[in-house]
């Protein structure tokens, strides 16, 4: 640009503004900054002096000779001559010199490789870039005036006297070298991996570099860089080099090792790897890295991973579990297959712990369930600790232990899916139950927490309540609950996992106890007042027939000693309750006996049958069997069964084999008895009483299903009007899965049944399609 010669008439300069030229500046100009580009100390007023070179050059008024049209117009426009086009000329021998400096510095470091490359171009990067940013500030008028209205106005090829120093970088120092440059230093990181030490700096400096040099140049005024030169000039090599040197390692380290060391090198792998990028790469570079490795690592070697699980597992190898989970589960969908090792190494586990009891699980509850639970701890605790209670990993113990637990030897031997329900309400009920060797409050609650972790898994609910509600009917009656606290407490988790309807009549057997208590007070009272009081002590519970699981006695003559007591409690009942009918349970009440007949004076506990045939001997000391059967009128082989419990406890004696006593067989009192207690219990449970309970309580099981399920369709039919059979069939075993699993011959049977009852009618014309009659 020529220099302009205006006369400095008001009209053409009217703010007196001087006129300087670039060549006045220019000399002085350049010196300062090859200066600053040798790297030497510079005073402040030096900068300044810089500074102001640049200011004045920007601020003088000149003519255009030759205007740019298109940057010469305003916006509604006109011409705007004057200071609007100076700095193009003083940016053009910016860029030359820049130019020239690279140029010449490039001619130092074509021949270099390796590690003296990368110690020539960070050291140069590093002086050009602090006296670049030098540079910036003494251009800073140019930056903020002309280089903005430039790019304002859209010309590309002009950016800001930093950015234009990166670009000429760029183009005259990194694209010469940058192959020398990004193979030397992967060259160093390999030597790393190698387990050499390496200058790290060298990378760093010139990843920062690579990085820097990444401009936006769609947007020269954009703040930071957009990584381009970094990701194509450096990453996307690394990445593949990074694949191949893993690729031969774990191949050859895995045919050398066993891959429990395979799992701890990749590990280290791993983190190196991690810290590689904290180091001296870009954090972008985290995420492609460790899908890289892990790809390369773990993905290519699963199946080996597979094969090896089953073998850590059998050998409980928990830290190595918790390894190899760690590792697969970075792999997206890696752990299928591992859940389900896992699943069916716990169900064999379970089974065979079962099986290994053999048959004495069959008749002890606590035996079978403290197997069960030994199985769940030991999984329940590899899943929480190596396999950081993964929910897939949960959700396969938890399908596990359902199948062993519902289907192993002991149901099979029993012919019965539903023993395994019988047995933990059997364990349960040893639990409750008054003995010398229940535990302490705390230690029977965590006992009974542990009996709902496999209640969770049992399928046939059911029959749990069944029996369960069977054995507290009993405790209850007989008070041999060991604690009510505890029986609330048992009640209350079964009511939280199954709801409320399932321990309702639990709650109101307790309920009842409570009543009879107040009962007992207010007969007590009222035999009080009545002047006439009992010969014997006599107390009652009465319960509410829905809620007691208990049948209706047999025949039965209550003997003339007790008949006193029963007139007047019946009597006293019905005056307090009109309407309700009392219905003895002779079967379920027991009493105490106290002897004058043999040496000692004996107080035995007895059932009311025993005492009934106790008693006969006051009036004669021989009787045969068919006489007691016509004083008592029980069934001859209840009984029989009574008459061999009294012969077993030395009270009574027979000629015959108590094994085969008969009608006819005559039995005496045997007056030598001996007992070293004063106090006797002979009221022991009969065997067919016992599996005749068991028997009925089957067929009760049965009788509510087939209630449950019907009351389950119509429920379903009555919202869904009309339905396929399959829907139907899909429904109501979802409704009752968590009471038990219905079993489809069943639920047709019932289907049949609501038919027939007119609840649902078969759709004419549609083949297994069923529709609701209000």
């Amino acid at each position: 640009m020529s220099r302009s010669s205006g006369s400095g008439r008001g009209g053409q300069n009217p703010h007196g503004l001087k006129q300087i030229g670039l060549d006045q500046i220019w000399d002085d100009l350049r010196s300062g900054i090859q200066h600053v580009y040798t790297r030497q100390s510079m005073a402040k007023s030096r900068f300044m002096e810089l500074y102001t070179h640049v200011y004045n050059y920007c601020t003088s008024v000149h003519q255009s000779q030759q205007p740019r049209s298109s940057s010469a117009k305003s916006k509604k426009g006109q011409s705007m001559g004057g200071a609007q086009f100076v700095g193009l000329e003083l940016y053009k021998r910016l860029r030359d010199f820049l130019k020239n400096y690279l140029v010449n510095l490039l001619k130092d470091g074509t021949e270099l490789m390796d590690e003296s490359v990368l110690t020539f171009y960070t050291k140069q990067w590093e002086d050009y870039q602090f006296s670049s940013k030098v540079l910036n500030g003494v251009c800073a008028y140019l930056n903020r005036h002309w280089v903005r209205r430039e790019c304002d106005e859209g010309r590309k090829g002009i950016y800001e006297i930093y950015s234009l120093a990166l670009v000429t970088w760029r183009d005259n120092l990194f694209k010469p070298l940058n192959k020398q440059v990004t193979g030397a230093v992967l060259k160093l990181i390999e030597r790393e991996r190698n387990g050499e030490t390496i200058n790290t700096r060298l990378i760093r400096g010139v990843i920062d570099c690579y990085v820097e040099l990444g401009l936006n140049e769609d947007d020269p005024t954009s703040k930071g860089p957009t990584l381009n030169v970094y990701k194509d000039s450096f990453e996307s090599q690394f990445l593949s080099d990074t694949e191949r040197f893993y690729m031969s390692e774990s191949t050859e380290f895995l045919r050398q090792n066993p891959v429990t060391e395979y799992m701890k090198k990749a590990e280290c792998r791993l983190m190196e790897e991690q810290r590689r990028v904290q180091v001296y790469l870009h954090e972008s570079t985290q995420d492609e890295l460790a899908k890289t490795c892990e790809r390369v690592l773990i993905e290519k070697h699963l199946e080996i991973f597979h094969a090896e699980f089953q073998n850590l597992l059998d050998d409980d190898k928990n830290q190595d579990l918790a390894r190899m989970y760690n590792l697969v589960s970075r792999i997206q969908d890696g752990l299928g297959e591992l859940k389900n090792l896992l699943e069916t190494h716990i169900t064999t586990q379970g089974l065979s712990a079962i099986e290994k009891c053999g048959d004495s699980a069959l008749n002890d509850p606590k035996l079978y369930v403290q197997t069960i639970l030994d199985v769940h701890r030991k999984y329940n605790a590899l899943v929480l600790t190596s396999f950081n209670n993964d929910a897939g990993f949960v959700a396969a113990l938890d399908k596990a232990c359902g199948k062993f637990i519902n289907n192993n030897s002991v149901t099979k031997t029993a012919n019965s899916s539903s023993k395994s329900p019988e047995l933990l309400a059997r364990y349960c009920d040893s639990l409750l139950k008054k003995s010398s060797k229940n535990p302490e409050e705390a230690e029977l609650e965590d006992t009974l927490n542990q009996v709902m972790v496999v209640f969770k898994y049992i399928e046939d609910k059911d029959v749990f309540q069944k029996f369960y509600a069977k054995m507290l009917a009993k405790r209850l009656v007989q008070h041999n609950s060991a604690s009510d606290d505890a029986e609330a407490s048992m009640i209350s988790k079964l009511k939280q996992a199954c709801g409320f309807e399932y321990t309702s009549k639990l709650q109101r057997m307790f309920q009842d106890i409570g009543v009879s208590k107040d009962l007992n007070e207010q007969f007590k009272s009222h035999l009080k007042n009545s002047n006439e009081p009992l010969d014997i002590d006599f107390s009652i519970q009465v319960l509410s027939s829905g809620s007691w699981p208990f049948q209706q006695s047999c025949t039965f003559v209550l003997p003339r000693e007790l008949e006193r007591s029963f007139q007047r409690f019946t009597t006293f009942y019905a005056s307090q309750h009109s309407g309700r009918k009392l219905m003895w349970l002779y079967q379920m009440s027991k009493g105490e006996l106290v002897t004058n007949c043999f040496k000692n004076r004996y107080t035995l506990q007895a059932s009311t049958f025993q005492m009934a045939v106790l008693l006969q001997y006051n009036t004669a000391d021989s009787y045969s069997i068919q006489l007691l059967h016509e004083h008592t009128q029980l069934k001859m082989d209840i009984l029989l069964q009574v008459i061999q419990i009294l012969v077993k406890s030395k009270l009574l004696e027979s000629d015959d084999d108590e094994e085969t006593l008969s009608a006819s067989s005559v039995v005496k009192l045997f007056l030598g008895y001996k007992n070293k207690k004063l106090r006797v219990n002979i009221n022991v449970p009969m065997k067919t009483e016992q599996k005749q309970e068991q028997e009925t309580t089957h067929k009760h099981i049965e009788e509510d299903r087939k209630l449950l399920i019907q009351a389950a369709i119509v429920r379903i039919m009555k919202m869904r009007k009309v339905l396929k059979h399959q829907q139907l069939l899909s429904e109501v075993l979802t409704q009752l899965s968590s009471r038990f699993k219905p079993r489809v011959p069943v639920i047709k049977k019932c289907i049949d049944i609501l038919i027939e009852k007119e609840y649902l009618e078969r759709v004419d014309g549609e083949k297994d399609t069923y529709s609701y009659l209000a």
